[in-house]
Order: structure tokens, then sequence, then C-alpha cells
């Protein structure tokens, strides 16, 4: 039990740091937001957990079709922002991104890539 509290505490300071650097710059927020923690400690704990070769390299390989989906919601949203509500922008960017998960899909399955 006090393995999960463990992962749950780290991961959860994590996500806290991000967005208080992120209360300080902007850039250095976006940066360290950037940057893959979620997936390298999701790697680590699984890891650690002794799952198997393949599991993690599955698990780094689905990561990078997943995230290429959500690049437009990144560049639409300061556009939309500018212009909508914080919550309709939200939402715009949330289905957005539903339907470049499934055009992201249906590409990958053309190069024998299943996703869903």
């Amino acid at each position: 039990m006090w393995w999960i509290a463990f992962k749950y505490l780290t991961t959860a300071a994590i996500v806290v740091i991000i967005s208080e650097v992120a209360k300080r710059s902007d850039k250095l927020g976006a940066l360290v937001a950037a940057l893959p923690t979620v997936t390298i400690l999701a790697l680590i704990w699984m890891y650690i957990e002794g799952q198997g070769q393949e599991k993690l390299s599955n698990h780094a390989f689905y990561t990078f079709w997943y995230v290429v989906p959500t690049l437009p919601m990144f560049l639409l949203f300061p556009y939309l922002l500018n212009r909508y509500s914080f919550w309709l922008t939200l939402l715009i960017c949330c289905f957005v991104s539903v339907v470049s998960f499934g055009l992201t899909a249906y590409i990958a399955k053309v190069w024998g890539i299943r996703l869903l």
C-alpha cells in the first residue's frame, strides 16, 4: 500500500511543481509541462514493478501516437482563448482532440498500427 501512496504523491508533486513554475514563467512552465514527465514516471513505475521490455516498449510507442493528435489543440487554444471564454475554448479544443485522435487512428491503421 505504501508503494501506491508513494507513486501518487510523487506524481502529484510533479504536477504541482509544473503549475507553480508556470505561474512564474510562461515559457519555463510550458517547457517543463512539455517534458514527458508523466510518461517517464509511468515507464519507471512499470520497470520497478517488473513489467517486461515489450510492455515498456509498447507504452512508449503508443504514447507517441497518442501525443501527435493533441498538437493541434495547443495551436488552436491561444487563438480561441482570445475570442471565447476559457470553458468554451477548452470544450472546442477537447472536441478537436477527439476528432484528431480519430483521424490519427485511421491514418495509423493504413500503416498497420491499431490505436483503437
